[in-house]
């Protein structure tokens, strides 16, 4: 997630780096067509290139949109999880009866895991790394026979919640209190998978593209003023056309450990410090620093 703080000229350049390439490739193509066949070709108005570029304005208004809903949406998921993870663990403080606190610790940092876990699978990286210390090596043991890692570790507490209900630990509605914040839980990765899993309409892109590319070679056409003022520009107005495309493909996937992700590392680490501040535990983790100008 990027901070209120400058952004290195070099990450933004970074983004658009090849698109300007072309851009600069096209115009100095198209200003060398136009001094040397000037005669031959047609004089184009500035009407044509106006008209391209208020439908680009158009494209890149819906994009913008669209991906900012993806991007907004994913936060909300996780902010929905701070919440059932800490209400989960109160529930298990005020629900079952005295002499399980060591069961409650283990399903509390069982819980923790799940968020590193979920956010690691969400990226694209193992979700069992950073698990040390929170969970059993038999409950690694047992998550690794399943290819949804999170999902098994939402399991192992549901048996657990399950087995406190069978020894009287817990009453009825209390165990479908804590049953229904697991369904919670389980519904909110649902929503992060289909975030994850669902992909925005590369042809869109694309098109886009190519009319941005469009634009620059009717623009380059129609202005007929001199190469070296012409050529700049030309890359100026692309430039900002090319940046807003990105901001939009980056916002459309939040979830690809890019400094325009939604910051699920630093999500559950408030989780984590919350969660053992219950519990009180005596060794509590610092919040998770942000690297340079984003947090992750």
């Amino acid at each position: 997630m990027l901070l209120n703080k400058q952004i290195p000229a070099s990450y933004i350049i970074n983004k658009v780096k090849y698109d300007l390439v072309i851009v600069l490739i096209l115009s100095l193509s198209v200003l060398y067509i136009t001094d040397r066949y000037q005669n031959a070709l047609p004089e184009m108005p500035l009407t044509i290139p106006a008209f391209i570029g208020t439908a680009i304005s158009i494209l890149l208004s819906f994009k913008l949109s669209q991906s900012y809903d993806r991007w907004w949406e994913a936060r909300k998921v996780w902010g929905a999880i701070v919440n059932d993870s800490r209400s989960f663990v109160i529930q298990l403080q005020s629900l079952t009866a005295k002499g399980n606190d060591e069961t409650i610790r283990k399903i509390a940092f069982r819980q923790i895991a799940w968020c590193y876990s979920l956010g690691q699978s969400l990226r694209g990286l193992s979700p069992t790394d950073n698990l040390d210390g929170l969970i059993s090596q038999e409950d690694l043991n047992e998550i690794k026979q399943h290819n949804n890692k999170p999902l098994a570790l939402l399991q192992l507490n549901g048996k657990d919640i399950k087995q406190l209900k069978e020894t009287n630990q817990l009453d009825i509605f209390s165990q479908l209190q804590l049953d229904n914040t697991l369904v919670r839980l389980c519904d909110a990765q649902g929503k992060c998978e289909r975030i994850k899993t669902t992909i925005f309409p590369v042809t869109y892109r694309l098109f886009l593209h190519g009319i941005i590319y469009l634009f620059v070679i009717t623009l380059a056409v129609s202005l007929r003023v001199d190469g070296l003022f012409e050529t700049p520009l030309l890359i100026a107005i692309s430039t900002a056309f090319f940046l807003l495309e990105k901001s939009a493909k980056h916002m459309q996937d939040p979830f690809e450990n890019k400094p325009t992700d939604t910051a699920v590392t630093a999500i559950a680490r408030t989780i984590e410090i919350n969660i053992k501040q219950l519990l009180k535990e005596t060794e509590i983790p610092q919040p998770h620093q942000p690297e340079k100008f984003y947090l992750s």
